[in-house]
C-alpha cells in the first residue's frame, strides 16, 4: 500500500513539458502553431481533433480531411523551461510570447499559416 501511495505522490509531482509545436502540410507547407503547457496532451488532443473531424481551425481540419493525416507532420520547436520557483504556477503569457516569436521567425521565411 505504501508503494502505491508513492507512486501517486510522484505522479502528481511529475511536470508535463510545455512548448510549442507545429503542423506542417508537407504539399504546400502551411503550417499551424500551438504553445501548450502540456505539449504531449496537446499534440494527441489535436490529432484526435482532426481525425474526429472537431479541430477548431476550420482550415486546417478542411485540408486534414482533404489531403489525410499522412500529408501532415507534427514536431515540437521549442520547450519552455519551468522557473526554479516552485509557487509558480501560470506560464501562459510565456507561452504566449513564444508562440509570437515562432510565428514571426516563420513569417520571415515566408511561411503561410492555417
Amino acid at each position: 500500500m505504501d508503494r502505491k501511495k508513492e507512486l501517486k505522490q510522484l505522479y502528481k509531482q511529475m511536470k508535463p513539458e510545455m512548448g510549442i509545436f507545429i503542423i506542417r502540410a508537407l504539399d504546400d507547407g502551411r503550417c499551424y502553431l500551438q504553445a501548450t503547457a502540456n505539449l504531449k496532451g496537446a499534440i494527441n488532443s489535436t490529432k484526435f481533433k482532426l481525425d474526429a473531424g472537431w479541430h477548431p481551425n476550420c482550415e486546417l481540419q478542411r485540408a486534414w480531411q482533404e489531403r489525410g493525416a499522412a500529408n501532415f507532420s507534427f514536431a515540437v520547436l521549442d520547450k519552455l523551461e519551468y522557473d526554479k520557483d516552485e509557487t509558480k504556477t501560470d506560464y501562459s503569457e510565456e507561452l504566449e510570447i513564444l508562440r509570437l516569436i515562432w510565428e514571426e521567425k516563420l513569417a520571415q521565411e515566408k511561411t503561410v499559416f492555417f
